[in-house]
């Protein structure tokens, strides 16, 4: 896989992180993101994801992941254990996001999150339009085969972090190939936070 073949979503959560760190992926799918962080970072990753047949390509890659429920919680981890805890294209399946999210921020020093913003002027424009659920490139699925469970936007999660005592220490938006600086909330099509526990 070259550098060029590599998700735009993965790019920028790699830069986030820094070389030779621990790193846990909530929901981590097939384990492109962990392989990725494996040889450009160097880091010491684990995965925890749900589909057998994601795992069974996760091993395939030589990756250590474990087969579980994130929404069950992450008691066998104690505080402060990974560098980093990521949540990326997951969070928004959760049945218990706040549950969730307070682990993560227990396990990790840092959590990264990744999310489709369902505010994106296309999603507005269908919804106006045509009055319908949106399928746009970062929201692929009719609305009776969506994994989604919660629809939040960009300013609803800065929100969730201000009322939660939660502190963003950087935000990344993008578009299909490239980083949104201009009315983020409107143009991303997905939103990537780092954050941690305010003391």
């Amino acid at each position: 896989m070259g550098r060029k073949d590599i998700q735009l979503d993965h790019k920028v959560i790699s830069e986030l992180i820094k070389a030779q760190s621990t790193v846990l992926d909530l929901g981590c799918g097939a384990g492109d993101l962990l392989y990725l962080l494996i040889k450009e970072k160097k880091a010491r990753v684990q995965g925890i994801e749900i589909d057998e047949q994601a795992i069974y390509k996760c091993v395939a890659k030589g990756l250590n992941v474990f087969h579980g429920d994130i929404d069950s919680g992450l008691a066998e981890f104690s505080d402060k254990s990974f560098d980093y805890v990521v949540l990326n294209q997951s969070m928004q399946q959760i049945l218990h996001v706040d549950k969730v999210l307070v682990d993560a921020l227990r396990v990790g020093k840092k959590v990264i999150v990744g999310f489709p913003n369902f505010a994106h002027y296309k999603s507005r424009l269908q919804m106006f339009f045509q009055g319908k659920a949106p399928v746009t490139e970062a929201l692929p699925y009719q609305w009776y085969e969506t994994p989604n469970l919660h629809f939040l936007s960009i300013f609803d999660f800065k929100k969730y972090c201000r009322t939660k005592k939660i502190n963003i220490q950087r935000s990344v938006c993008i578009g299909k190939n490239h980083k949104i600086l201009f009315l983020p909330n409107l143009f991303a099509q997905v939103g990537i936070f780092l954050i941690s526990r305010e003391d």
